[in-house]
């Protein structure tokens, strides 16, 4: 399990990273991000930040490529934000968890007019268990 104070560092840069992406990075190709994660390495030279795409594949390749040409300048203006003995190395991560919440609700969607035909079938109202 992390320490506390590894996950408050890991919050503090997910927030300094957040706002410098959405304030300081003006590259035409960022379109709308946010950064929903941060994992930090236990000796904090490395810290995988997960980044969530708005937009079709074409969107989230050029927003991807505008944060890696970006990755220097964010982790200097980071290293004005968080004190940090040294500042990790970032890694940016297509994160996926909101596409998969929302195929896994388009699936239970799915399921939900079968589950009402079959208790039509048999008889039973919406009140009856």
């Amino acid at each position: 399990m992390a320490s506390h104070k590894h996950e408050r560092t890991a919050q503090a840069i997910k927030e300094a990273v957040a706002a410098i992406i959405s304030r300081e990075v003006k590259d035409p190709r960022l379109g709308f991000v946010s950064v929903t994660k941060v994992d930090l390495a236990k000796d904090l030279s490395q810290a995988k930040i997960y980044i969530s795409v708005y937009g079709n594949e074409e969107a989230k390749k050029n927003s991807f490529l505008a944060l890696n040409s970006a990755k220097g300048f964010i982790k200097g203006e980071l290293a004005s934000r968080v004190k940090l003995r040294v500042i990790p190395e970032l890694s940016f991560v297509e994160d996926l968890s909101i596409e998969y919440g929302a195929r896994i609700m388009e699936i239970l969607e799915g399921l939900k007019p079968k589950a009402l035909d079959q208790k039509k079938d048999t008889g039973e109202t919406e009140g009856e268990s």
